[in-house]
Formats: structure tokens, C-alpha cells, sequence
């Protein structure tokens, strides 16, 4: 029967838990980046479940990102910066940016984008 009770509450807690809505997120980030390679890497960078709606701006560099609370905006920076696109917080590695296609080089000033 104490076995019995245990399994039940655990039950409920679990069923009470699954059951909170999970808090979407809305925001801007800026997102460094040139062209529309770098859109679609970009975006692509943070397509995960957390993440409901995702659309970069090629002109003001800014990037609309709607998530669930369980994910943070700093994570998501994270996640950007490391394919080679500088955000708000957090630079990408060299290495990484040295590597992206010419025409998405943002930190040179030899385009005409």
C-alpha cells in the first residue's frame, strides 16, 4: 500500500509539472553579418525546438527571435557566435570567422553589400 501511495504521488507531481505552460520570449539581437549566406546561417544557427520564430535583418543587423523559457538569449549568442557571426555579447572565434566565404566577412570593409 506504501508503495502503492508513492507511485501515485509521483504520478500526480509528474502530471502537474508536465502540465506548466512553458513562457515564449520575444526579442531583438544584433547579429552581425553581410549577405544572405549569412542570413541563412544564421538563422540556422538557432533552429531548435526552443525556438518558434527566428528572422535576421540583412540592413539593421538585427535579428527577431522568439523562445521558450527554457532556453536564454545568452545561449543563443553563444550558438551564433560560434559559426562565426559576432552578437551583441559574445565574439565569434577567429578561426571560425576566418573560415566563413569571402562575400560574409563583415569585419572587412571591402564590400559593397
Amino acid at each position: 500500500m506504501k508503495n502503492l501511495l508513492v507511485i501515485l504521488f509521483l504520478l500526480i507531481a509528474y502530471t502537474l509539472t508536465s502540465a506548466q505552460e512553458v513562457e515564449v520570449t520575444e526579442t531583438e539581437i544584433e547579429v552581425s553579418g553581410v549577405c544572405g549566406m549569412c542570413k541563412e546561417r544564421i538563422e540556422k544557427s538557432i533552429d531548435i525546438d526552443q525556438v518558434k520564430y527566428t528572422k535576421w535583418n540583412k540592413r539593421n543587423k538585427m535579428l527577431f527571435v522568439a523562445f521558450e523559457s527554457t532556453v536564454t538569449a545568452d545561449s543563443l549568442m553563444k550558438r551564433i557566435a560560434a559559426i562565426g557571426h559576432d552578437t551583441e555579447l559574445f565574439k565569434a572565434p577567429d578561426e571560425v570567422y576566418n573560415s566563413l566565404p569571402k562575400c560574409c566577412r563583415y569585419r572587412e570593409d571591402v564590400r559593397t553589400h
